[in-house]
């Protein structure tokens, strides 16, 4: 799996786990969540959200302490009890001290799953996901280009079968606008706003139309550069009232542009096929470069420039992580499954 581009993205339907109950174990931040869930929703768990906070000196030794006497996990009325799941996914450093804990007492009955590097080693899960940017080799650990979400291929069509009325009045091609916003790594100074801005306007030069979502961290200085460069041209601009079009905005849009500060939605920008811009402001990390550098390669991204040319132009296999790692579990389940069986047989 590990740096395999051509492992098919539409894996056979066995889903030997459908069905089955889950806990999803995360801090509750939301691109945490969007993981978990795309990795359930891709093995059909029957899944459960768990939501943790620990405080004090519970948060501070979060990965490596352990899980607070408070919490009383295992016990009856407490969060974790018995019964446990068949299966546990859990991302987050604060998860890792509860997925240690119930791997330690549920043992074989719960099949456990970690999504980033736990930094607590190996034996923190049977199984370890990491993007494929990230240095965390081993036996039990897997890797994809990019991130897990709920953006399966099926999920695509089935939004690409109908299209809402505000967006089939649009013309081609339509441009997703996908932004993001200032955090620890990019900066996004005035002047890289402005340069996307004018990026922006040149695109809408060549004809296109807009379909423009913000997210919760993107600065009124970034949103109003997007409004500016394209308020002469026919679009959608949600206003974060009512319902996010970002999934119709993903399913319909004939290229996409997003800003490189969010790898979740560069990520789900990739699992569409089309053509993906990525602007990059100041700021970044070696760790970020690694994950834009490979998606370069692979031929899915191009960086977003003033004058980029042609807006379509290249295709490339849509990147449906989820699905990878859920093909990758089930065959691991599976395996595990068989050996105890063989063992049972023996005694």
């Amino acid at each position: 799996m590990s740096g395999n581009h051509e492992t098919p993205n539409t894996m056979p339907p066995r889903q030997p786990l459908a069905g089955l109950a889950a806990w999803i174990i995360t801090d509750g931040k939301a691109g945490m969540d969007v993981q978990a869930r795309g990795v359930a929703d891709a093995l059909g768990l029957a899944y459960e959200m768990k939501h943790v906070s620990p405080t004090g000196l519970w948060k501070a030794v979060s990965p490596w302490g352990p899980v607070a006497p408070s919490e009383r996990f295992g016990t009856t009325g407490s969060a974790f009890a018995p019964p446990w799941p068949a299966v546990a996914i859990a991302t987050g450093r604060a998860s890792i001290p509860y997925v240690r804990r119930l791997r330690r007492l549920a043992g074989a009955a719960t099949y456990t799953i970690v999504l980033q590097d736990p930094k607590t080693g190996p034996n923190t899960a049977d199984l370890i996901w990491v993007p494929e940017h990230d240095h965390r080799r081993g036996a039990n650990v897997v890797t994809t280009p990019t991130s897990p979400h709920s953006f399966t291929q099926a999920r695509l069509a089935e939004l690409r079968a109908s299209v809402p009325p505000e967006i089939a009045a649009l013309p081609r091609p339509r441009v997703a606008v996908v932004l993001g916003g200032k955090n620890g790594i990019y900066r996004f100074k005035e002047a890289d706003d402005e340069r996307f801005r004018r990026a922006l306007a040149g695109i809408g030069a060549q004809g296109a139309s807009f379909m423009i979502t913000p997210s919760r961290r993107s600065h009124q200085r970034l949103i109003r550069a997007a409004d500016m460069a394209t308020q002469d041209r026919p679009r959608v601009l949600w206003d974060m009232t009512g319902p996010n079009p970002y999934p119709d905005f993903l399913a319909h849009a004939d290229v996409l542009v997003v800003t490189a500060d969010s790898v979740n939605m560069t990520g789900e920008a990739c699992a569409t096929g089309r053509p993906v811009w990525v602007f990059h402001p100041s700021g970044g990390s070696p760790k970020f470069r690694r994950f834009h550098e490979a998606l370069q390669r692979f031929g899915a991204t191009r960086p977003l420039v003033e004058e980029i040319g042609r807006l379509d132009g290249w295709s490339y296999e849509p990147i449906d992580a989820a699905s990878r790692i859920a093909h990758e579990v089930e065959t691991r389940w599976l395996r595990r499954r068989e050996a105890l069986s063989g063992l049972m047989a023996r005694v």
